[in-house]
């Protein structure tokens, strides 16, 4: 640790770690839990996305669960082919709670995220055109 760089007394450091163990315990649970219970399974407890039943659409989340179940038993290409969206954003936040962990952990000050506007258009877009690319017919289920 260089010297100027701050020193947090390990005491509180586990306090301050607590945040981040309480996020990343509940994340857990819930990853948990999704691996446990197949959302494709029938009869699963998973309630269904009424987009598609009233559009014919699939929204950016529909396969989300599938995908994640994909991911918990180590299957990534059937959990990209679910919903890569959710794939994506489960390995930033993934990521993004583990950097907190350990900034909490090892005394650093963790600032809170500055996304500037332009990345918030940036990502709404990503997430349109995720959605509207994902509901065209250019690759037809089992293709």
């Amino acid at each position: 640790m260089p010297p100027d760089a701050p020193t947090v007394p390990a005491a509180r450091r586990l306090r301050r770690a607590a945040a981040p163990l309480s996020a990343l315990a509940t994340a857990g649970a819930a990853w948990a839990v999704v691996a446990a219970v197949d959302p494709s399974a029938p009869g699963s407890p998973y309630p269904a996305c009424p987009l598609p039943a009233l559009t014919g659409w699939d929204c950016p989340g529909c396969g989300g669960l599938r995908a994640a179940h994909a991911l918990a038993h180590g299957l990534p290409g059937q959990a990209l082919a679910a919903n890569a969206l959710v794939v994506v954003a489960a390995l930033v936040l993934g990521a993004a709670l583990l950097y907190w962990l350990v900034a909490e952990l090892s005394g650093r000050p963790v600032p809170p995220p500055a996304v500037p506007a332009a990345c918030r258009w940036a990502l709404a877009a990503a997430v349109a055109a995720f959605t509207v690319l994902r509901n065209l017919p250019l690759f037809p289920p089992g293709a």
